[in-house]
Parts: structure tokens; C-alpha cells; sequence
């Protein structure tokens, strides 16, 4: 305990980052949520193949698909893993100096991370953070950070479960005694339902969308749940067999129907954590019901979604978006957490 208090007592501005595959947050000790960005980099190569970071984040992001061929917009985590190490590095810097500005840029940062990395991708997410200035590495699994910012008692003899659905991954961790008792990793988050909207909208109505439409319509008419009165909305794209620009109704049963085989594969994924639960932490869940947390919790109907699948009370945390960060960053002000829930790099 004495190292770590030297390690992050003397310095005010240690950061928490959960490097996310949709969004990338950063937390500073001591003050909270600083940055919550788009994790995507847009650049600019110029004849002699030099490249440019031209804007990270949000700004970034308003390019994806509309950059002429000398501007790349990259996202450069895919699954919850760095798909793009030179990438990941140059946006971990951006932000760690947009937080430090022309001060001092050499943090200790603690980074959230999906469970069950291998050991080279967790080299990756350390030597991308270690090369943009970071002083010390520390890494958490998202079940953990997730089940903190969500308020669960984790340093408790009580069993609790958590389900995160990020951009990447979906993250199910069956949490006691500030440990992860069991847990899963779900490349199958987010992003595979934007994916599949988009491939059902392509299928079902010849009409060619991007990502970027995918998810506007995930989150503005995407329902896990038949409803009583359907939602509806104007989607337009170019139709595939005629070349031209057009536009069509769009209901969220359509997009229900688009999503029932990705959050099928999150329910059997459910499924197979509780079967695999030792019998006194299944009992504490059956009495504690299902947290969910991360962008996918906000999906119309979810939590009934998967309390009818596997037969057990689920509850949305609140804030669910902000609950993995929350927790990284929790644990980053609380030395005992530090010391219990993550691993030095």
C-alpha cells in the first residue's frame, strides 16, 4: 500500500481511461468524467504518404464515410481489442494531452479492459498507452469496473452479475469478494447490431445504408420487444438494384426482427454463465436479480428481453452508458480498490 500511495499520491492529474470500441472516456482522479469521445482518428495522407492526424473523436466520427480518398476515418479498436496499434497510440496521446494541455503529460493511467484478452493483446493496450506518455500502466476487466460504477458491493461475500453490452463486447461477470468468480467475453455487442440492421435493411428492402444510419436507428426506433404501437421512421440510402438515391418507412419491428440473432447469441451467452455459477453465488443472484450496463442497456425492452430468457429480474443501472467508466475511475481515487480489482502491466 505504500507503493501505491507513492505511486498516485503525489500527482493530481492520473487518469482513468475506458478505451472503448464505440467510445473512448477519460477520467481524471479526483474530478470526474473530462472526456467522452468517439474512439475514432481522422487522416489525412498526402502524396508523399505522409499522414496528418486531421481530428480525433467526435469530430472525427462526423467524417466516417464522407472523406474524400486522401482522408482515412479510422476506428481503431474493433471487438474490444486494438485493431490499429499505431492509431489506438496517437488518440491515446491526443487525449492525454487535451487533459493535460502544456503541463505535465507523463499520468498514471489505469485502462478498462474486455475479460479474457490474451497476453499479447493486453501488451498492445499497455504499450499504446505507455508510448502516448503514460508513467505506469494499470488494467481492469470491464465486468469489474462495470459492476463498481454501477454501485454493486463487490468487496462483499455476496454474489452479484453483471451484463455490459459495449460497442465490441459483451461483458457478463459474476462478481464476490472484489474478485471475478466467472465471466464471459462476447464479441457481440453494438456494433453487430448495427451490422445486422444494416444487412436486414440491404435484404429485406434492397436499400443500401451505413453504419452511422444502422445505429441512429438502433437507438432511435430499436425496441428487443414487440410494442404495443410500433415506433417509425424515414430511413434513406441508395436502393441496390437501381442505382438511385431513395428513401422508405422503417418500423421498429423491422429493426427487432434485424437484432433477434445477435442478442440471441447475449441470452445464451446469459445462460451459460448461470449454468456454470457455483450453487451459493447462484442463490445470492436468484435473490439479487441481473444488473445490465453499457450502451446496449438502453435498447428498448432489453432487461425484459433477458429476464423472460433466463428467468430471473433484471435491472438497468442507472447512468448505464457512463458505468464502466465510472468505475475505472472509482477504483483510481480508492487505493484499496486499486490494489484489489486491477493488475500492473
Amino acid at each position: 500500500m505504500g507503493l501505491l500511495k507513492r505511486l498516485f499520491g503525489s500527482f493530481s492529474k492520473d487518469l482513468a481511461i475506458d478505451l472503448g470500441t464505440a467510445n473512448t472516456l477519460v477520467l481524471i482522479k479526483g474530478q470526474g468524467i473530462s472526456i467522452n469521445e468517439p474512439s475514432v482518428v481522422a487522416i489525412q495522407v498526402n502524396k508523399h504518404g505522409q499522414e496528418t492526424i486531421l481530428a480525433v473523436g467526435q469530430e472525427a466520427k462526423d467524417m466516417v464515410g464522407k472523406t474524400p480518398g486522401n482522408i482515412k476515418a479510422i476506428r481503431p479498436m474493433k471487438d474490444g481489442v486494438i485493431a490499429d496499434f499505431r492509431t489506438t497510440e496517437l488518440m491515446i496521446k491526443y487525449f492525454i494531452k487535451k487533459v493535460h494541455g502544456r503541463g505535465v503529460s507523463s499520468p498514471r493511467i489505469i485502462i478498462c479492459v474486455p475479460y479474457g484478452l490474451t497476453q499479447v493483446e493486453r501488451k498492445a493496450v499497455r504499450d499504446s498507452a505507455l508510448n502516448a506518455g503514460a508513467r505506469f500502466v494499470y488494467l481492469i476487466e470491464e465486468p469489474m469496473a462495470a459492476a463498481i460504477g454501477a454501485g454493486l458491493p463487490v468487496k462483499d461475500p455476496n454474489g452479484n452479475l453483471v451484463v455490459d453490452i459495449g460497442g465490441g463486447t459483451t461483458e457478463i461477470g459474476v462478481i464476490s469478494l472484489g474478485g471475478l468468480v466467472l465471466s464471459k467475453s462476447l464479441r457481440v455487442a453494438g456494433d453487430k447490431l448495427d451490422a445486422a440492421i444494416t444487412d436486414y435493411v440491404k435484404r429485406k428492402f434492397n436499400l443500401l445504408i451505413g453504419d452511422r444510419v444502422a445505429e441512429e436507428l438502433k437507438i432511435k426506433i430499436g425496441t428487443a420487444i414487440k410494442l404495443d404501437e410500433d415506433l417509425i421512421t424515414i430511413v434513406r440510402g441508395r436502393d441496390q438494384v437501381e442505382g438511385i438515391l431513395t428513401s422508405i418507412e422503417i418500423t421498429s419491428e423491422h429493426i427487432r426482427e434485424a437484432m433477434t440473432e445477435p442478442l440471441r447469441q447475449i441470452s445464451e451467452a446469459l445462460k451459460s454463465v448461470l449454468e456454470e455459477t457455483p450453487p451459493d453465488l447462484a442463490g445470492d443472484i436468484v435473490e439479487n436479480g441481473i444488473v445490465l450496463t453499457g450502451g446496449g442497456a438502453l435498447i428498448r425492452g432489453l432487461d425484459k428481453y433477458l429476464s423472460d430468457a433466463v428467468k430471473l429480474p433484471v435491472y438497468i443501472a442507472e447512468d448505464p452508458l457512463l458505468a464502466v467508466a465510472k468505475g475505472t475511475g472509482k477504483v483510481l481515487d480508492e487505493l484499496d480498490l486499486l490494489q484489489q480489482t486491477t493488475f500492473e502491466e
